[in-house]
C-alpha cells in the first residue's frame, strides 16, 4: 500500500489494482462494543460476526408515550478480492411493548437491514520513514512527527433495505443509499475513529450524522472506550453518549458491554448492550509485506517494552522473597548442641 493519496484517477485506479498488503492481524479486530466502523478491513478470505443483544427503555415527555424492548443485532463481515476490501451485512431485528393513552402494544419488527462494502484508500503507517534510517541521534529518530497526526482513511457505500411491516421506520420507505467517510488515528494505546454519515438521501428524510469514538487498550486482554453519536435530519435530530469495554478471550474472539443515553427527553433514551465477536480465520494466506511499518514497529517497541518491566517486576519480587525467607532464617532461634556424654 503507499504512503501518499493519489490526486489522478488512474492514481487512484493503480491505488486499487495494486494494494494487495496484509490488514490481518494477530488478533480479531472488531467494531463492537461502539457503533463506529473502523477504517480497516478484516483480511483475505476473513470471515467475521459480531453480534449483541441489547435492552431498551424509551419514555417520550410530549407524546407521554413509554417504550420498554429488547434487541438483536448481528454484523456481518467478509474480506474479498484484496486485503484492504470488505463486504458488511447489518442486521437488526426488536421485540418490544409500546404504552400509551391508547393502551399497550406489542411489537416485533426488522429495525434495520444494510448491505455495504468498505475500502481502505489511504494507510500513513504502512511503510517506515526513510529518514529514520539516517538520522543518528535515537532522540531525533523517535521524537514526535507531526505526519503521524495523519489518519488511515476508509470510504463505505451501502444500501438499506427496509424489511417486514416497518414499525421502525417511514411507512414509505424505499431502498435508499448509505455512504460513510471513516478515519482512524493511533496515539499510543490510543484509537481515535470518526465515521461521517450521509444516509437515506434521495428520501423525504435524509440525514446526516457522525460518530467519534475513543478507545483505550488497557493491557494484552482488556479495553475501554468513550463513544459520541450525533444525526441530524427534519424529522429527528438528537446525540447518543456511550461508554464499555472489551475483553479478549482467545485471538479469535472477544466479548464486550456497554451503556448508551442520550441527550434529549423527547425522547429520553437507555439501553445496555452485550455482545460476542468471532473471526473464522482458517483460510487466511498470509500475504508478503516489503517492511515493517511505524504503528508496526511502535507496537514492538512497546510489547519489549513491557516484557522487560513484567521480567524486571518478577527478578524484584524473587529477591525479595529471598531476602524474607533469610531474615526469618537468622531471626529464629538456634538449638544449642546437645552436651557430650564423654
Amino acid at each position: 500500500m503507499t504512503n501518499r493519496i493519489k490526486k489522478t484517477c488512474f492514481g487512484i485506479i493503480m491505488l486499487a489494482s495494486s494494494a494487495t498488503f496484509a490488514q490481518y492481524t494477530d488478533e480479531i479486530n472488531s467494531n463492537r462494543p461502539g457503533e463506529s466502523q473502523s477504517a480497516f478491513a478484516v483480511g483475505k478470505r476473513i470471515f467475521q460476526v459480531e453480534t449483541g443483544v441489547y435492552g431498551l427503555k424509551e419514555k417520550h415527555e410530549v407524546l407521554d408515550y413509554d417504550l420498554k424492548g429488547l434487541g438483536l443485532d448481528v454484523v456481518l463481515r467478509y474480506g474479498a478480492f484484496m486485503e484492504n476490501l470488505e463486504f458488511i451485512a447489518d442486521v437488526q431485528y426488536q421485540f418490544d411493548n409500546y404504552y400509551d393513552a391508547l393502551g399497550t402494544q406489542n411489537r416485533n419488527d426488522f429495525k434495520q437491514l444494510t448491505f455495504g462494502a468498505k475500502y481502505l484508500i489511504y494507510d500513513p503507517d504502512k511503510y517506515p520513514d526513510i529518514d529514520d534510517k539516517e538520522v543518528i541521534s535515537w532522540k531525533k529518530r523517535h521524537a514526535f512527527k507531526w505526519k503521524r497526526l495523519l489518519p488511515a482513511v476508509a470510504i463505505y457505500a451501502g444500501t438499506n433495505i427496509p424489511l417486514g411491516d416497518k414499525t421502525y421506520t417511514f411507512r414509505n420507505d424505499r431502498m435508499s443509499p448509505k455512504v460513510m467517510a471513516i478515519t482512524q488515528n493511533y496515539f499510543g494505546r490510543w484509537v481515535w475513529i470518526n465515521n461521517f454519515i450521509y444516509d437515506k438521501f434521495g428520501t423525504d428524510y435524509p440525514s446526516a450524522g457522525i460518530v467519534s469514538t475513543l478507545t483505550r487498550g488497557f493491557n494484552e486482554r482488556w479495553s475501554g472506550f468513550v463513544e459520541f453519536q450525533g444525526f441530524m435530519s427534519d424529522w429527528y435530530s438528537d446525540g447518543i453518549g456511550r461508554i464499555g469495554a472489551a475483553h479478549l478471550l482467545t485471538s479469535e474472539m472477544q466479548i464486550d458491554a456497554s451503556f448508551n443515553m442520550n441527550y434529549k427527553d423527547t425522547p429520553s433514551i437507555m439501553y445496555a448492550a452485550v455482545g460476542f465477536s468471532w473471526r473464522f480465520a482458517d483460510h487466511y494466506n498470509e500475504m508478503w509485506m516489503p517492511t515493517e511499518g511505524n504503528r508496526e514497529k511502535e507496537y514492538r517497541e512497546q510489547q519489549k517494552k513491557e516484557s522487560e518491566e513484567k521480567k524486571l517486576k518478577k527478578k524484584e519480587r524473587a529477591e525479595r522473597r529471598k531476602n524474607r525467607r533469610k531474615a526469618q532464617e537468622e531471626a529464629a532461634p538456634t538449638e544449642e548442641a546437645p552436651a557430650d556424654g564423654n
